[in-house]
Parts: structure tokens; C-alpha cells; sequence
């Protein structure tokens, strides 16, 4: 897919390979301070590495619209879209608690509304209490439905929904 809607709204644009060791900069101390008790660091540190190939893969995909939140001519945050799931959605620490993330938010439910989506879907950690905090103060509602993470220690992803119409 490609970004469709993304590209005209102000402060996201597509993601290149050469914006990705950016957004593995914002998207590490997210992670580490959101997900210290889903992946305790001195076991399971951040994935640099493989987190880098994974967004590498998914630039590859036409069916993924991988964005670049920006502020000014920094990255301050990554969204990626697969269709009616919402794969991907971070925020830079520094910008956590001014309100970008809910804009952010709207705005990619948005695209995806304009792109002919009536129920959005994500998967979030189930130990990570702040981004499920954050998707059902917008909405979402766990659908019940349970996986697990590829990255070890395979810590559970629980499945949301929201009705976009």
C-alpha cells in the first residue's frame, strides 16, 4: 500500500531505508522505558539490529505504509499501517506528555478512514500499562485475541479494535 492519505497530512511523511537508524534511535528509549517489565534489559536488551531489519523488510513491502513523525527537521515519532493494522506507533520520550501522540493518533485513523477502513485493529503488550492506557482513552477495546512476540522472551501481545466510522 502505499502511504495514500499519509503523505498530505503535515508532520508525517513515508519513511525512506534512510531515516530508519533515526527511527531506531526514537523507537529504543521508548521501548527500554515503556517495556522495562516486559523486556528487563540486563536479559533482553533492545534488538538494534533486528529491530533495523524488521523496519528494512517492511520498507520492502508495498502492502506497509511505514511514516516518519516529524518535528521540525527532527524524527519525533514512526507510525506503520498494514491495512486495517496499526503495526507500528511510537513518540520520542521527550515529546511524551505534549499531546503529539493523540494528534499523531487521530491523524493516522484518519488516513485510514480515508482509506477505506471501517475497523482498525493493533496488537500491544500486555504488561505495557501506558500504551494500553493510551489506546483505550482513544477507543480501542481488547479484542480478546492473545500472540506472542517473535523477540524473546516471547512476552504476550494482546489484540485491540476500535470502529472507525
Amino acid at each position: 500500500m502505499d502511504a495514500g492519505p499519509f503523505v498530505v497530512v503535515h508532520g508525517l511523511r513515508p519513511m525512506t531505508a534512510v531515516d530508519v537508524p533515526a527511527v531506531v534511535a526514537v523507537q529504543e528509549p521508548g521501548a527500554v522505558r515503556a517495556l522495562a517489565d516486559v523486556f528487563p534489559q540486563d536479559e533482553h536488551p533492545f534488538p538494534r539490529e533486528d529491530v533495523a531489519g524488521r523496519w528494512l523488510q517492511e520498507l520492502a513491502d508495498p502492502a506497509v505504509a511505514s511514516l516518519v513523525v516529524e518535528r521540525g527537521a527532527t524524527v519525533a515519532g514512526f507510525v506503520a499501517v498494514r491495512g486495517d493494522e496499526l503495526l507500528h506507533f511510537g513518540i520520542a520520550v521527550e515529546h511524551w506528555g505534549s499531546g503529539l501522540a493523540g494528534v499523531v493518533h487521530d491523524m493516522v485513523l484518519d488516513g485510514m478512514r480515508d482509506a477505506g477502513v471501517a475497523r482498525a485493529r493493533l496488537r500491544v503488550f500486555t504488561g505495557n500499562g501506558r500504551a494500553r492506557r493510551f489506546y483505550e482513552r482513544r477507543g480501542w477495546r481488547p479484542t480478546g485475541e492473545r500472540a506472542r512476540s517473535t523477540f524473546p522472551p516471547r512476552p504476550e501481545l494482546l489484540g485491540y479494535e476500535r470502529d472507525l466510522q
